[in-house]
């Protein structure tokens, strides 16, 4: 079984799900609220400009000023951003100026957008690069016969046509594409860089000059590689607006496309909708009875793999072995499902044979491999972690579907009754030290007054006899746990 591409769409929101072998292997969720931004074109105001970090935040008329560093200023002739030395930021822009800037990274959390000044903008074979002269191809064509192929097809389209001034990148889809196809592609890309062009000359700033497709189309331009055998799309509507967007753009996938009437949820034929919330928890059980703990925080996320109730057959080492195989399988499309992106720490179970060590590490990077995010596996360092990076461009899967808790704030766990009863106690006599009154008046949660009455009762007696004081107790059904007052009365 191949793979397979489920389109949900509702007025609210577009989701699409990638199927491969029967297993869903990554999510897109797009909200009409809060589209993604990634591949917009805009012209903005910089709002201010800060030597010390070499950056600028930049006015593109969203909520948060977004981010420009200097290495995305600079001119990128042969895509190298490490131009050495780099002038002060504070030379090349002034507050209140116009740039005309590309987002490439969406707002993240708290941070706001990454801005690029090195506009590109994307086609089903081709990249078009406006001021880089550079044909590049993607790396994940491996043929070096069909690389040359395709790099002297486009140097030749770009000669013939006239005042090309850019350059092209031929992407993954392009291998085995034909000429006239690549040509289609160029024209497409040229043709749409003049309007683009001409909206740079007419927009106030802050405006959007050129807006990226929606997800359901960039799902058909981007992720609709020949190894996709199916095309579902669960909306008439949609459909029939993807039908023309692929019979213009990319034809070849056209009988792949169809229309999915059934009253079952489409979401419901691969278990997609129980596989989301799988992604959402911090377990991951394996088949052999192991398991793998996913904790997500802003600087990385780190994945602990157990053995759990798995006890093997042969010895320990071929226990922790086959649980440490299995689990890289699972991290590697929990990766793609989760949606996670920089920093990523993975603890496997500590391994004596080398050539175990080896095939784990093998066995995640080929599973890394089918990512169409670019990722990076650096080894595993001296304390036995294997360490990896992989691209974030937009949100995770939770950071989109959930947000903090609003009671732990995001802390993951809440203090126990007893140590707000603690706490309680301190408060009180902080308060008789500093007041006279009659009365303590509590307010506090049912768990922390529950434990105040019954198991706490002849600390408060103690405590009321100490500072000569009443203490009475309410509970206020709104309050958190870790939520209360002391009134006096």
């Amino acid at each position: 079984m191949g793979e397979e591409i489920l389109i949900n769409f509702t007025p609210m929101e577009t989701r699409v799900a990638v199927i491969e072998n029967g297993m869903l292997q990554e999510v897109y969720i797009e909200r009409v609220e809060k589209r993604g931004i990634v591949g917009n074109i805009y012209k903005g105001r910089v709002a201010r400009v800060l030597p010390g970090m070499q950056a600028a935040f930049v006015d593109i008329g969203l909520e948060r000023a977004a981010f420009i560093h200097v290495a995305e200023l600079l001119p990128n002739q042969h895509g190298d951003e490490k131009v050495s030395p780099q002038p002060s930021i504070s030379t090349l822009l002034r507050e209140g100026q116009s740039l005309v800037v590309q987002v490439t990274k969406d707002p993240i959390g708290s941070k706001g957008a990454r801005l690029t000044t090195h506009l590109s903008i994307p086609s089903r074979y081709l990249v078009f690069m406006p001021d880089n002269p550079h044909v590049g191809i993607s790396q994940r064509i491996e043929s070096e016969v069909e690389r040359e192929r395709l790099r002297n097809v486009v140097t030749e389209m770009v000669g013939q046509e006239e005042e090309v001034t850019g350059g092209f990148i031929l992407r993954t889809v392009s291998e085995g594409a034909r000429d006239e196809d690549l040509r289609s592609d160029m024209r497409f890309l040229l043709r749409l860089w003049r309007k683009v062009q001409g909206r740079m000359q007419s927009a106030g700033a802050p405006e959007v000059i050129y807006e990226d497709l929606p997800l359901h189309m960039r799902i058909l331009r981007d992720v609709a590689y020949p190894v996709v055998e199916r095309i579902r799309i669960d909306s008439r509507e949609t459909f029939q607006k993807a039908s023309e967007f692929v019979s213009t753009l990319v034809p070849e996938i056209a009988d792949r496309l169809e229309y999915y009437p059934g009253e079952r949820p489409i979401f419901d034929l691969y278990n997609v909708e129980d596989e989301i919330q799988k992604g959402l928890g911090r377990k991951v059980e394996l088949k052999s009875g192991g398991y793998c703990i996913f904790d997500q925080t802003e600087a990385m996320t780190t994945v602990d793999v157990n053995t759990g109730a798995y006890v093997g057959h042969r010895n320990l080492e071929e226990t922790i072995f086959k649980t440490n195989l299995e689990a890289a399988t699972a991290i590697g499309r929990q990766l793609r499902l989760r949606n996670l992106g920089g920093i990523i720490i993975i603890d496997f179970i500590d391994m004596e044979d080398p050539e175990h060590r080896r095939q784990v590490l093998r066995t995640l990077e080929r599973v890394l491999e089918k990512d169409h995010v670019k990722s990076k596996v650096t080894g595993v360092s001296e304390l036995g972690l294997v360490e990896m990076t992989r691209k974030r461009t937009r949100e995770s899967l939770e950071q989109l579907l959930c947000e903090p808790c609003a009671q732990c704030q995001g802390r993951g766990s809440m203090k126990t009754p007893e140590t707000v009863c603690y706490e309680i106690f301190r408060e009180i006599l902080r308060e008789a030290r500093a007041y006279d009154t009659d009365t303590y008046l509590v307010l506090a949660a049912q768990s922390v007054v529950d434990r105040l009455m019954d198991v706490e009762s002849d600390r408060v007696a103690d405590l009321e006899e100490f500072i000569g004081k009443t203490i009475q107790f309410q509970v206020e059904s709104l309050y958190t746990p870790e939520q209360f007052d002391v009134v006096l009365r």
